[in-house]
């Protein structure tokens, strides 16, 4: 199994982002009562399951089509985990069999990206592809093909000494479909060539890697927002499972927000968030301000074993073991007011990891300082996701809304 934290793989033992009213209490069911998902061409199928590498604890997991731009020449590429804690998609290049052609910026060199985790890099081109996911289809995006063998990761994405993450059996997945808060995967600071660029991008002429300056629109860019329609966000929709876990659950990813009679937001609370995404959490009375939820992590993550009063797992520290499963409450809020109580339970992660299941609705770990509301928070739940500057019947994006 692995603990994925705010899109971070962490490798363990044990297999290890305006509406509403105040003071409502949510404790794990539909959005309102809203009908939302059923069949269409806006409804994406995903699964729980262990995923390519067989190992993976609470991935969702869905299948991409991509093809060489303007053409009918394609692939479908299945086992990409489905994240909304991040934004675009990403392929192992070793698994694409259609050559998509490479980004470049305006002196012809390619464009290369590199993904810097807590504890891993993705290294690898940036290229262009159309997708195709149930009726939806966005053409020329800019995607990443992960491990490009090509250019060699430069010194400023090695530096740190993490491994790459450049495989199924390090990524546990075949990619990563990012249909998170934000258009691009970067967005300003990346565009810009002062200080405030991250580099992450990198300009790949003859003579060598270089961090480079990045347009908006030539980063690896959220899908969903180049769909014809029903490109305001996605609705995440799985089922309830036993507190035991479940071997396996199906759900769908519904795209749009109020674009259609399946995808309304109903009575569901709208949780604005920040510039980076956050939102807060109050749990025993202290109020953590870079709150989120994030689809990608497996896991509830939160706090530390001091202050949520949960011992971590002898044989690892990235998930919680109690000695006997503990219901928790906290509340949601945002900066507009609207707030709701989550009533959630953390059970032992080495009793849940040594069942045949992978689907479980209480697993958690530590997170220090901060609340990411991963994949259990989703279960029983349609979690909705709009999009930056995008309007929807919540309201204009990005939020958060359950």
């Amino acid at each position: 199994m692995r603990a994925l934290v705010s899109t971070v793989l962490v490798l363990g033992l044990a297999a290890c982002g305006g509406g509403g009213g105040s003071g409502s209490s949510d404790s794990g069911g539909s959005s309102g009562g809203s009908v939302v998902g059923g069949s269409g061409p806006n409804v994406q199928p995903i699964v729980v399951n262990p995923g390519p590498a067989q190992n993976y604890a609470n991935g969702a997991f869905t299948s991409v089509t991509v093809c060489v731009p303007g053409t009918s020449e394609c692939q479908t590429i299945d086992g990409v985990l489905v994240d909304t804690g991040s934004s675009g998609l990403r392929l192992l290049s070793s698994l694409l069999t259609v050559s998509l052609p490479p980004q470049h910026d305006a002196a012809g060199a390619p464009i290369l990206e590199c993904n810097q985790f807590q504890d891993s890099y993705q290294w690898g081109a940036v290229v262009l592809a159309d997708l195709k996911m149930s009726g939806e289809q966005a053409s020329s995006v800019p995607i990443q093909a992960i491990g490009t063998s090509a250019f060699g990761a430069p010194k400023g994405c090695t530096q740190s000494g993490l491994p790459p993450q450049e495989t199924v059996d390090s990524l546990g997945a075949n990619g990563v479909l990012g249909v998170g808060l934000f258009r691009q995967d970067c967005g300003p600071a990346c565009a810009s060539s002062g200080g405030q660029n991250p580099g992450l991008y990198y300009s790949c002429p003859p003579s060598g890697c270089v961090a480079a300056a990045v347009g908006l629109n030539q980063q690896v860019l959220n899908p969903v927002w180049l769909f014809a329609a029903d490109n305001n966000g996605v609705i995440l929709q799985l089922p309830s499972v036993p507190a035991a876990g479940a071997p396996t659950v199906n759900g769908s990813m519904i795209f749009g927000i109020g674009t259609r009679s399946n995808n309304g937001l109903g009575s569901a609370h709208v949780y604005t968030v920040d510039d980076v995404g956050y939102f807060t959490t109050v749990f025993k009375g202290q109020p953590y301000s870079q709150s989120f939820v994030d689809s990608g992590s497996n896991g509830i993550f939160f706090l530390d074993s001091a202050t949520s009063g949960l011992a971590a797992c002898r044989d690892t520290a990235d998930f919680y073991c109690p000695p006997a499963p503990a219901s928790l409450t906290a509340t949601n809020r945002d900066a507009s007011g609207t707030s709701a109580t989550v009533d959630f339970t953390i059970a032992n992660a080495d009793a849940l990891f040594n069942t045949p299941n992978f689907a479980f609705s209480n697993l958690g770990g530590p997170n220090p300082g901060s609340f990411d509301w991963g994949l259990p928070f989703f279960f029983g739940r349609n979690v909705y996701t709009a999009l930056e500057q995008q309007s929807t019947p919540g309201g204009v994006g990005p939020y958060f809304a359950y």
